[in-house]
């Protein structure tokens, strides 16, 4: 009811029939009262019935008033669920059991039930039992059951272990828990979406995707024809294969992208999805963003770099030809001739992304890679000699290190060795934590991202065009 209704209800007139009916009533019980008094009143103790029926009805009604005030218009209980019904201090403030109710922690669940009427709702009872808010539900049917995927805000104070034993209990098996963030508050439909769109942008878009679609995943590329032109026999049928934890789906460019999840078996519903993103790269063909950026080194040079794909292989080619076989030997850890072999795969958006610096004529002086390595990412540079010690390495190393954390990986890692001191100080230079490891005669150095700010620009000046 609004102000006015009840400011328009309070202002109405009683209607005289109602104050004729009210007096007709005091009327006639005044005469029906002096009736039953004349008649107790003339016989042996009428009158002292009279008074003790008069203080009966006196202590009735008193009672009743009392009992009415009491319980009729008590407040109700405090609601358990009510956040501002929680006991307090005499401060004021919240007591401290209700505080560390207060602090919540995101979770994201998955469980599988029983495809029957009512196994939801001994899952949801259990969670509200535990004071745990469902945020986002999905299902994903099986023959024998149905997945249920929950993104659940819970006290922090509540064990991870304590809640799979309640869904346990609850009827809920192979269930599995881990920390959420704020950035899974997206709904399903608009994040599939959003990785659909990124895709279309970007060929090399397409493993980040994926593993941001299925969670905690390693994805591997496998071609099907090796770096040494022979045939791997890596193939898949053109509907995919899904094998409880692995998932094998055809690669539009040949090949195979193998997807293993061991913790966890894939859905498939989860399969469909993957399957329909790797359609859509299928469809869109080969892809990169073609912007670039004019830099002007220390010497006054100016040179552009930007994303590489296959379409700059002979130009690669011909840099390689322009290096000398101490700079090949460091960048590819083998024979010189078989530099040239590795070209194709590295400059594959499906394997990673490359940048490439080119000098005003046009002439490619660099290529740096960032390889996606199953669950790691590789970064690997190779500068021309005579652009070397310009500061073009530690460039490339900035805006490679600049795409990880973008899409997301934790650590990046290169392979070279003592002796390739430009690689080494170019590591040094991300001031980032660096884990140092001798594999075999080689030095693998690896820097852990997290949340470290990474320069992602040298200062040197630059223009986008």
């Amino acid at each position: 009811m609004t102000d006015v209704t009840s400011a328009k209800s309070a202002r109405r007139p009683h209607h005289w029939r109602r104050d004729l009916i009210e007096l007709a009533a005091l009327f006639t019980a005044v005469a029906v009262a002096d009736a039953i008094a004349n008649l107790i009143g003339h016989q042996p103790g009428g009158p002292s019935l009279l008074i003790a029926s008069a203080v009966a009805l006196s202590a009735t009604a008193a009672f009743h008033t009392w009992w009415a005030r009491r319980h009729s218009h008590a407040p109700p209980p405090p609601d358990a669920d009510d956040p501002a019904a929680q006991p307090v201090t005499a401060a004021g403030a919240p007591s401290p059991d209700s505080a560390a109710d207060a602090e919540t922690v995101l979770w994201r669940m998955r469980t599988t039930v029983r495809d029957a009427p009512g196994s939801l709702a001994a899952l949801c009872t259990v969670l509200a039992r535990h004071r745990i808010d469902i945020l986002t539900l999905q299902t994903h049917p099986l023959a024998d059951g149905t997945v249920d995927e929950f993104l659940l805000r819970a006290p922090a104070s509540l064990p991870a272990a304590q809640l799979t034993r309640a869904i346990s209990e609850a009827g809920g098996r192979s269930t599995w828990i881990e920390r959420a963030d704020t950035h899974d508050l997206v709904d399903a439909p608009t994040r599939v979406l959003g990785l659909a769109t990124r895709t279309a942008l970007d060929a090399a878009e397409l493993p980040l995707a994926l593993r941001q679609l299925l969670g905690r995943c390693t994805i591997h590329s496998l071609p099907a024809v090796s770096v040494t032109g022979r045939a791997t026999g890596e193939s898949a049928p053109v509907e995919g294969v899904l094998e409880e934890t692995v998932m094998r789906l055809r690669d539009p460019s040949g090949g195979v992208i193998t997807v293993e999840r061991p913790y966890l078996p894939f859905t498939p519903t989860e399969f469909a999805r993957a399957r329909a993103l790797v359609e859509l790269d299928a469809r869109l063909g080969p892809r990169v963003p073609r912007s670039e950026q004019v830099l002007t080194l220390p010497e006054g040079n100016a040179i552009t770099v930007r994303r590489a794909d296959g379409g700059d292989l002979e130009a690669a080619r011909a840099m390689h030809d322009r290096c000398s076989e101490r700079t090949l030997r460091l960048r590819y850890h083998g024979p010189v001739r078989d530099a040239d072999r590795y070209l194709e795969h590295l400059l594959s958006p499906r394997f990673g992304r490359t940048l490439a610096m080119q000098t005003a004529s046009g002439r490619t002086v660099a290529l740096g890679h960032l390889l996606w390595d199953g669950d790691e990412t590789e970064v690997a540079l190779l500068v021309e000699d005579d652009w070397q010690r310009r500061g073009i390495g530690s460039e490339l190393l900035g805006r490679l290190v600049a795409l990880a954390v973008e899409a997301g990986c934790e650590s990046v890692y290169a392979v070279t060795q003592a002796s390739n001191t430009g690689m080494v100080a170019a590591m040094r230079a991300l001031s980032l934590p660096l884990d140092y490891q001798i594999e075999e005669g080689t030095l693998v150095i690896t820097a852990r991202l997290g949340a470290t700010a990474v320069r992602s620009l040298p200062p040197y000046e630059q223009a986008e065009r």
